[in-house]
């Protein structure tokens, strides 16, 4: 069993997300840490990009934050692998085709995996081109999250047969942000992954309130959060880990 998978067997899993960079990678290093502490089983660590076309725009203005402290793909590795002894949870990093490609995909994958980073989610590459990255992560022993959408309808069965560490359901049409109301059949994407797959699924888009988390993990596996995050990462700036860290612990009770 991955460190991913393994994240799923002890109850439903929290899955937190933060903007590398954003404010600064000091800032970043705490959270991490922190978030690790407060209950997070997962975390995924965006790398900030210039055009995140899956990104809502709180996340959008968290890169162009994190792009205009300096923050760069080998500044986050290294500060991952500085830090990764600190760290009781699985990471994974959330980017897009371009970057990875830019900075090679071989190397890339060497790295997440010197790194102790586990998986790699990609947004923007479709399922029938994931040969492009799959090779690689498999060469390194990085598993490739992929993504269904209440539009896959048909294709979420072939997607889930082969998945790999958890299914990211995305919950709502569009782009990432926080939703007053998730309207979406999340259980009818979880059943139709759950009849060819034993792979965990976690729902993300949009939800930001205990409720919301607690309602969508009577269907999922687990419940992933960004923009709420990246909000109060925002607002407070470098003091950040104690607020964050607040809300960690209240939406993994909320779950439980």
């Amino acid at each position: 069993m991955t460190d991913i998978k393994a994240a799923f067997k002890n109850g439903k899993a929290f899955i937190p997300f933060v903007t590398a960079g954003d404010p600064d990678l000091d800032t970043t290093e705490k959270l991490l840490i922190e978030m690790s502490k407060s209950g997070a089983d997962i975390i995924e660590i965006g790398i900030p990009f210039s055009d995140p076309i899956a990104e809502g725009v709180v996340i959008q203005e968290a890169d162009l934050r994190a792009l205009a402290s300096g923050t760069t793909t080998d500044k986050i590795f290294d500060m991952v692998k500085q830090i990764r002894p600190q760290i009781e949870c699985a990471l994974a990093v959330m980017t897009y085709i371009n970057p990875i490609f830019v900075y090679g995909t071989d190397k890339f994958m060497k790295k997440c995996s010197e790194c102790g980073i586990s998986g790699v989610i990609v947004p923007d590459a479709p399922f029938e081109e994931k040969d492009e990255l799959k090779d690689y992560c498999d060469k390194y022993g990085i598993e490739l999250i992929s993504l269904i959408a209440p539009t896959s309808h048909n294709r979420i069965k072939m997607i889930a047969k082969e998945a790999q560490g958890f299914v990211y359901c995305v919950s709502s049409m569009g782009v990432t942000g926080v939703r007053k109301e998730i309207t979406t059949d999340v259980g009818e994407m979880v059943r139709l992954v759950k009849s060819v797959s034993d792979t965990p699924c976690a729902i993300g888009f949009g939800i930001s309130t205990p409720e919301q988390a607690k309602k969508m993990a009577q269907s999922a596996d687990g419940v992933i959060v960004g923009s709420a995050i990246v909000k109060i990462v925002a607002k407070y700036g470098k003091d950040c880990i104690e607020p964050v860290c607040k809300y960690v612990k209240q939406m993994k009770e909320a779950i439980k």
